[in-house]
């Protein structure tokens, strides 16, 4: 075998095993932190709503104030994961808010309610964009979408999965010491959290060189290429990792307000999906129980899982060009409202599929961008500040969804907000593909270039 088959090799059964012994494991990670954080909006309308007496926009505020206590801590937290290494910062977020989760059990009013989500907030802090540094630190650029998309197929899973689950806890009402149903339910998904985070301390490796599933070659190979990368776009950028320098970029800024958009559409359905579910009833004269109502919210989920999978495999086999972002945020921002307006329960879950599929199709491939062009501490704070901005959207989403709704009597009026914000992600998308650089050089958005240019 030649030197070069043999490193080439190498090469694939690095990524292979990165793929196979490490991604899963965030990737449940992610699941069970996604699944905690949108757990609200499965008790709301199956008992939590009437029992603590909340109005639509209570429960809105109550949903979204978890991110203005994540907001606070993301940046600083992804700064700490960089100095401590993200074994133990994973691993002690993760078994932090596992133990904040579980007193939701045993919550009793709004005010009550809303203390929670925001102390929820803060124990979460930094775990998304940490696990997203912390695979991007793990494989090369060439290999990133991929990897970053076997990670996110945990979102939408976490509703194909996850609600069906919910609907079998809430429905197990009386069960675990006379608890109601959605109080059992929030027990149920707390625990999880807290028993993965202990594993997680010992099961992650900070870096490839740490890692005892990889060869003496493949560890070499991954140091090297790893090392490699980080010094050419150094080198391109002119400019040494640095915080400031992430923080008052301007690029980083645009994608800020990009990925706002796109977590303004995410969270509008992941919290009041299941309420609009529960309308139907009204709306098309059906009825459905508990559990059923856990199978029709997943129903979106599971197509945009495939979606997002293949739109990413997509752009990795033609490299990342500016429509694999722009053209799912146009298509999100047109079937949103129109879901509204479909006719019936199953043209409205038919519609949602679409908007789904949409806006997972475009995340794990957004998520390549940052790390293109920022290395070291400097990704480490730029990406915390993109993920801040979309925790804004994840408050502002369920908070003025609900307050709207309130006002107008209906969902429409807010799903048209909702339309209007992805269609400026696309906008934006665009523009940022188009941005002349100072020097008078266009600045696109596919990873060959990005690498070319200043942050």
């Amino acid at each position: 075998m030649s030197r070069a088959a043999a490193s080439r090799t190498v090469e694939q059964s690095a990524i292979r095993k990165v793929a196979i012994r490490l991604v899963p494991f965030v990737a449940l990670m992610f699941f069970i932190n996604f699944l905690d954080r949108t757990a609200i909006g499965f008790a709301g309308p199956n008992g939590m709503n009437d029992s603590l007496a909340l109005s639509a926009a209570q429960f809105g505020f109550a949903s979204g104030v978890f991110f203005i206590g994540y907001i606070i801590l993301e940046v600083p937290s992804n700064l700490a994961l960089h100095r401590f290494g993200a074994r133990r910062w994973l691993a002690r977020i993760m078994v932090s808010w596992g133990i904040v989760s579980l007193l939701f059990t045993w919550v009793w009013n709004f005010e009550s309610l809303v203390v929670l989500r925001f102390i929820l907030g803060v124990a979460e802090a930094g775990f998304f964009p940490g696990a997203i540094l912390f695979l991007s630190l793990w494989v090369p650029a060439q290999y990133r979408s991929t990897i970053l998309s076997l990670f996110y197929l945990a979102q939408p899973l976490t509703t194909v999965i996850g609600a069906p689950i919910a609907g079998l806890l809430i429905q197990a009402d009386g069960f675990f010491f006379g608890l109601e149903g959605w109080r059992f339910m929030f027990f149920g998904v707390a625990v999880p959290a807290i028993v993965v985070g202990v594993i997680a301390w010992f099961y992650l490796a900070d870096s490839p060189a740490d890692a005892r599933w990889l060869t003496a070659e493949e560890k070499t190979w991954l140091t090297s290429a790893l090392q490699k990368e980080r010094a050419a776009t150094e080198s391109a950028t002119g400019k040494h990792p640095s915080i400031r320098g992430a923080l008052g970029s301007g690029r980083v800024w645009v994608l800020c307000f990009i990925y706002f958009g796109f977590i303004y559409g995410l969270y509008a359905l992941a919290f009041f999906l299941p309420t609009i579910i529960a309308e139907f009833e009204g709306l098309y004269g059906t009825t459905f129980d508990v559990f059923q109502r856990g199978l029709i919210t997943a129903i979106p989920y599971l197509p945009a899982a495939v979606a997002l999978y293949f739109w990413s495999r997509d752009a990795s086999r033609r490299g990342l060009k500016t429509w694999h972002i722009a053209i799912p945020a146009v298509v999100g921002a047109v079937t949103i409202p129109v879901a509204l307006y479909a006719g019936s329960a199953v043209a409205t879950i038919a519609v949602i599929t679409i908007t789904a599929s949409a806006i997972f199709a475009a995340l794990p491939n957004f998520w390549t961008l940052p790390t293109q062009f920022l290395t070291g501490i400097a990704a480490a704070a730029g990406i915390a500040l993109i993920n801040t901005m979309g925790n804004v959207a994840g408050f502002a989403a369920p908070y003025i969804t609900g307050a709207v709704a309130d006002w107008t009597g209906g969902y429409e009026a807010p799903m048209f907000i909702v339309g209007g914000f992805m269609a400026l992600s696309a906008l934006l998308m665009v523009l940022l593909s188009r941005r002349p650089h100072t020097a008078g050089q266009p600045v696109n958005t596919d990873p060959e270039v990005l690498d070319k240019y200043n942050p």
